[in-house]
This record gives structure tokens, C-alpha cells and sequence, in this order.
């Protein structure tokens, strides 16, 4: 833990430089992005099948599902996915879908069961995967068993995140797939918290809505009576871990640092500036004092949609409803803020994309977090593996 809050107070020890100075990190120059990219249903196919497809997601909590035989059911991109914790506690991932004739098993949502039945014609299997029964079996005929067991999807489980590949039998390793990314959220111990409601909202091309987690540069225009009362705008401090991202923004108050011991700038995070911490390609995590939200952002159905989850989690539960009641309206206000501003602001992002105005967008060099994930989205859909891996450059 020293040595992660000594990496924190590096990284506030910058942020106080960028508002006494009034600068930012900065890319070594500015970027431009065919506009092509977020309209293209070819490259949002593309981006689907080697990126969305083959990465590891984080599709839920450990907290989601904290006991033997709890289950979370999902739509991911149109595709049924199922998770669950077997009687040794561990954490597996299926395609919610009956061997027999393709029904889904589970309905959507969560619950706690060591067996599903298929609603269909009654097949059931056992919440490890395994078919455990063929409804009147003496007069359906013989079946090898071991092969209509349920399609199983790479899994794996580390701080408090549950990791799924959306292709069977690829290589899966949560902690080596976070990278340095690990150790902030093994630090945050995300599975002792309380998971309290998660809402849904649409918005623009995924890439549109990503972009806007990226950088500052838009608070104090998009967010003057929000965000841009805490945290100065154009101020940020980006740190890269493979195709993962640490942002760092300073508040207006961060100037108290300079009361307080160096030893102790690392320990002031919401005390004087916050973390954004991005997981490629779809996770954002922000950490508020009392709270924490996390989105899930998933393209489609379309080039120009997205549809994107807010999970709303708390350190500890409260013991009465009106305190179950202040947790909802906390909840509600960062959800109607992200929605009413970012989001309201990419839909009209996505119609100017598509008025036919331009054919780049352009990243300024104060847009370096954009930069990197534009990069790193074309390290990924390159096969063949000519284009160099990014790196996050101070």
C-alpha cells in the first residue's frame, strides 16, 4: 500500500502543478480520427468481433453475487450470458442457453439457485454447467450427455470483478488482464462493499461515450453548474497501463496539499482531486467520497447506440429505509448528471457526426487519454500485427 500511495502522490503532486500553472498533461501532438469510425457498421462489427469479443469485460461484481449458488442473467450485445458461483465458491460464466433447443435457462436478473430448468420442455442443469436432466428421458432417445452440457465462457475473478471473454476456450487471467491496474482495486477491497441498484440509459456510438470519460477539457462548458464546482476544467493527469487508463483530476481545493505532509498527499483522493480509473474497453470507475459508480458501457444494437449500465455501490449498508432512501437520490443525482449532460450532449455529438460536416474528428494535445484509447482501439483491430503497441507518454 505505501508504495501505491506514493504513486498517488506523484500523480497529486502533478495535478497541484496543473492548476498552479495552468496546464495539463499534454500528447506530443494533436490527432485526427476519421469520422468514418463511429458511423461505419463495418468497423463497429470489426470492433465487436476482436474487441468486444475477445477482451476480457467486467460484467459484474463480486458483491452481485456473494454467496454459493447466486446467479446474475444478462443480455451482453445480444448474447444470454450467465453467471454464477458454484457450491466451491467459484465464479463461471455461461451462454444462458439450453442444449436442447436454444431457450434461454435463467431469466434476467439475479438470484440464488444450484439448478436451472429450461421453461421450454423442462432440461435441467446444474449452475456449474453440467446437464443434470432430460425430462422424460426414457422416450426421447439416446443423447452423449456429456456434450449438451452448457456452452462455458471464459471467467475469472479479481478484486472484486468478475471478467468474462465472450468467445469459449480463450486464455483468461484477471490479474494479468488489469495489469497495474490491480493494485487500485485490490486496494479499494470492492468486495466487502454493498451493491445497492444499478440503472440503464442509451446513448451515442460507444466510442462517443467513452471519449467523453476521457478528458476534463469539457467540464467547465458541459458541466458549469456540476462538476466544474469541484474540478477545474483542462486540468488532468493521465497514466497508461497496457490499454487501461488512470486519470487523475484535481479539485478546486487542492492547493491544501500544500498544508500537509508530502507523506500524505497519496491518502487525499476526493480530498483534494479524484481518480477516473478506465478497464478497456468498456469499464469506468469513479470513486466519490461516499460511494462509488461504475459504468459498463456495451455498443450497439447499432454503429450509433450504446447502451451503458451505472452500478451504483457503497462502502457499507445503511441499517434503516431512510437511509436505503438518501442512497437512492445520491444515486439518482450522479446518474441524471452523467445522463442529462454527457450523454444528452454525445447524442447530439453522434447527429453532428453523421450531418456529413466533417470527415475527422480532431484530439487536441490536452486529449491525451483519448488519444491512447483511439490507438489502442487500432492496435486491436489490426491482424496483422503491424501496429505498434501504444504508450502513454507524459
Amino acid at each position: 500500500m505505501t508504495e501505491l500511495y506514493d504513486k498517488y502522490a506523484r500523480a497529486a503532486e502533478r495535478m497541484l502543478h496543473f492548476v498552479e500553472t495552468r496546464t495539463t498533461d499534454m500528447a506530443s501532438g494533436t490527432m485526427r480520427v476519421p469520422v468514418a469510425d463511429y458511423l461505419s457498421e463495418e468497423r463497429f462489427e470489426a470492433e465487436i468481433a476482436r474487441i468486444f469479443k475477445r477482451l476480457p469485460l467486467m460484467l459484474a461484481l463480486t458483491i452481485e453475487l456473494p454467496q454459493v449458488n447466486d446467479y446474475k442473467a444478462m443480455e451482453v450485445m445480444g448474447l444470454p450470458v450467465l453467471i454464477t458461483r458454484g457450491k466451491d465458491g467459484k465464479a463461471r460464466a455461461f451462454l444462458n442457453v439450453c442444449k436442447h433447443r436454444a431457450m434461454h435457462l435463467a431469466k434476467e436478473g439475479k438470484g440464488n439457485c444450484k439448478a436451472f430448468a429450461c421453461q421450454y420442455h423442462g432440461w435441467t442443469y446444474s449452475n456449474e454447467g453440467k446437464l443434470i436432466g432430460i425430462a422424460e428421458a426414457s422416450t426421447f432417445g439416446e443423447v452423449d450427455r456429456s456434450t449438451l452440457n452448457m456452452t462455458e465462457l471464459p471467467c475469472d475473478e479479481a478484486a472484486g470483478l468478475i471478467f468474462v471473454i465472450l468467445t469459449p476456450d480463450l486464455p483468461i487471467n484477471a490479474i494479468e488482464w488489469m495489469g497495474g491496474m490491480y493494485e487500485d482495486f485490490a486496494a479499494l477491497r470492492l468486495e466487502t462493499w454493498y451493491f445497492h441498484k444499478a440503472r440503464t440509459m442509451k446513448g451515442a456510438n460507444w466510442k462517443v461515450a467513452y471519449d467523453g470519460y476521457l478528458e476534463g477539457y469539457h467540464f467547465q462548458a458541459a458541466h458549469t453548474n456540476t462538476v466544474a464546482t469541484r474540478s477545474p476544467s483542462n486540468r488532468a493527469h493521465y497514466e497508461g497501463f497496457g490499454p487501461h487508463i488512470r486519470l487523475g483530476f484535481p479539485q478546486n481545493s487542492i492547493t491544501r496539499l500544500a498544508d500537509l505532509p508530502r507523506e500524505e498527499w497519496g491518502r487525499q483522493e476526493n480530498n483534494g482531486y479524484d481518480f477516473i480509473r478506465m478497464l478497456f474497453p468498456n469499464m469506468s470507475f469513479f470513486l466519490a467520497p461516499e460511494m462509488g459508480q461504475l459504468a459498463q458501457l456495451f455498443p450497439g444494437p447499432k454503429a450509433n447506440q450504446n447502451t451503458t449500465v451505472m452500478n451504483y455501490i457503497f462502502p457499507v449498508k445503511p441499517e434503516t429505509e431512510e437511509g436505503l432512501a438518501a442512497l437512492d437520490r445520491m444515486c439518482d443525482f450522479f446518474f441524471d448528471v452523467v445522463e442529462e449532460e454527457d450523454y444528452f450532449l454525445g447524442l447530439k455529438v453522434q447527429n453532428g457526426l453523421e450531418s456529413g460536416a466533417m470527415t475527422h474528428q480532431t484530439f487536441g494535445r490536452n486529449e491525451p487519454g483519448n488519444q491512447f484509447f483511439h490507438k489502442w482501439i487500432a492496435y486491436y483491430l489490426d491482424e496483422s500485427g503491424s501496429t505498434p503497441m501504444p504508450v502513454m507518454k507524459a
